[in-house]
């Protein structure tokens, strides 16, 4: 029997309305690209970061009446802006700044904090900190994992791999089920409307061949909300679709490479439009390099 069209497009109408209102990964409604600190859970903010050029990284800001830890802290003039959206919540003082990895857009807010508050990262973050001359490189690093506390908030940070750096933390909240990957996950758009892409920095010791296994380490992780390093907050399941999405990506440059197909062609050969992925000649030919090696 055929069922009536006009009844058909309305069940798929409100199919789609129902999904787009449970599914995570939306870019915030409202100013697109506000900054305003917004709860994520009880305890839990974030102050919203788009980008590299204009917001940074996302902030954590996990909340005790003992003290405040925050996760990364955006760079210079946006730097300046956690401190009072973090007494905007809490009167408690930042006691803890946990960095995601090394680069500026998640430390330059470093020596803002470094004289009142304890800057905690992977030790591979620290190094690369200081051979690129950062200023405020934190001064308590930890290797595979470490914890900190305020009060009886409990925030672990730990080192599953390479994948953005070779210092990559993933901090995770065990009370809340939330975690906050820094670069390992990026998602939506930055402030000039451009899409963002996973960038495999090997300069600092980032890998493509190594990422996914990362994030198979994240996943898991008994965790169902996640915090990326730039982009709205997420689900479990958004993070299950970036590290396919990642897989599609490694499994197609590495066919390349394979083929012997030059360099200055992997632009124009290699197909990104399903993946919602537009990169940077420079972050391709980075990644073009390490598979080479590897060959």
């Amino acid at each position: 029997m055929r069922a009536d069209r006009g009844v058909v497009a309305m069940l798929l109408l409100g199919i789609a309305v129902a999904v787009a209102a449970a599914g995570g990964g939306q870019q915030p409604s409202g100013e697109p690209f506000s900054t305003a600190i917004r709860q994520v859970k009880p305890g839990l903010w974030v102050i919203p970061g788009y980008d590299g050029q204009v917001t940074g990284g996302n902030v954590a800001v996990r909340v005790s009446a003992e003290g405040v830890v925050i996760v990364d802290d955006r760079f210079g003039t946006a730097a300046q802006e956690i401190v009072p959206k973090v007494k905007s919540v809490t009167p408690a003082p930042i006691k803890y700044v946990l960095n995601t990895h090394s680069h500026g857009d998640h430390t330059g807010g470093n020596p803002l904090f470094i004289g009142t508050a304890e800057i905690v990262a992977h030790r591979n973050a620290r190094e690369n900190m200081i051979r690129g001359r950062q200023a405020a490189p934190p001064r308590v690093v930890f290797s595979e994992q470490a914890a900190v506390f305020v009060g009886a908030a409990e925030v672990q940070m730990l080192h599953l791999g390479r994948g953005h750096t070779n210092g990559d933390a993933v901090v995770y909240f065990p009370d809340l089920k939330t975690v906050h990957t820094g670069d390992l996950v990026v998602w939506g758009k930055r402030t000039d409307g451009s899409l963002l892409t996973p960038f495999s920095d090997t300069d600092n010791g980032g890998s493509l061949i190594d990422w996914g296994a990362t994030l198979d380490r994240l996943l898991q992780i008994d965790f169902d909300t996640a915090i990326p390093g730039h982009g709205p907050v997420l689900t479990k399941d958004d993070v299950r679709a970036y590290r396919a999405k990642l897989a599609t990506l490694h499994q197609r440059l590495s066919a390349l490479v394979q083929a012997r197909v030059p360099k200055n062609e992997m632009a124009t050969r290699l197909k990104t439009d399903d993946l919602s992925w537009p990169f940077p000649r420079p972050r391709l030919d980075m990644m073009y390099d390490e598979l080479a090696s590897a060959r």
